[in-house]
């Protein structure tokens, strides 16, 4: 009973101590991570990612597996799939996963920081792996049927060449938790 007389005196005197801004002054960049990791394989059954679709969440990880030849993974746009972001953006990890048989000792990932499409290819000029269909996307918008990843596929099909990336980056090499 006293606790309980003391406490409303302190809530009616003003004494209690006012609550206190806890966010930082500047705002980080961050995301928090959900514990999702969605695995793609590159190379799974020749030139392909496997899935080739990924529907992931904010905060969630894609990371890619890479199987025998020389595959990377690059970002790129929906109307131009063998080729690097226009303005210089995006992801790519270089050639650093050539192996000969299994599976290389790296894997590459990526948080997923919104919901928008992520496009993505193989830029390995060798074999044209892109041209031949080795493109994917995390987060298609299945309610456009304009961008799908089939009509993403085609225009790969029609393009002259692979641009590899000027410049590694974005997204983190790591050593594969599976080999």
């Amino acid at each position: 009973m006293f606790a309980k007389a003391i406490s409303f005196a302190l809530l009616v005197t003003g004494v209690l101590a006012a609550p206190t801004c806890t966010a930082p002054e500047e705002a980080t960049k961050t995301v928090p991570l959900t514990g999702v990791t969605h695995s793609v394989i590159a190379g799974f059954n020749g030139l392909n990612f496997e899935p080739n679709n990924v529907v992931a969440e904010i905060g969630d990880v894609v990371q890619w597996e890479f199987l025998p030849a020389n595959h990377s993974v690059a970002q790129s746009s929906f109307g131009n799939p063998c080729q690097p972001l226009a303005d210089g953006s995006g992801f790519f990890p270089g050639f650093e996963f050539a192996v000969t048989e299994g599976e290389s000792k790296n894997v590459f990932q990526i948080v997923v920081e919104s919901h928008r499409p992520i496009w993505y290819y193989c830029p390995q000029t060798t074999g044209n792996h892109c041209q031949r269909g080795m493109v994917g996307v995390i987060n298609q918008d299945f309610n456009n049927p304009a961008f799908s990843l089939a009509r993403h596929m085609e225009l790969a099909a029609e393009a002259d060449t692979s641009i590899i990336p000027e410049t590694i980056q974005g997204g983190e090499v790591l050593v594969n938790p599976n080999p």
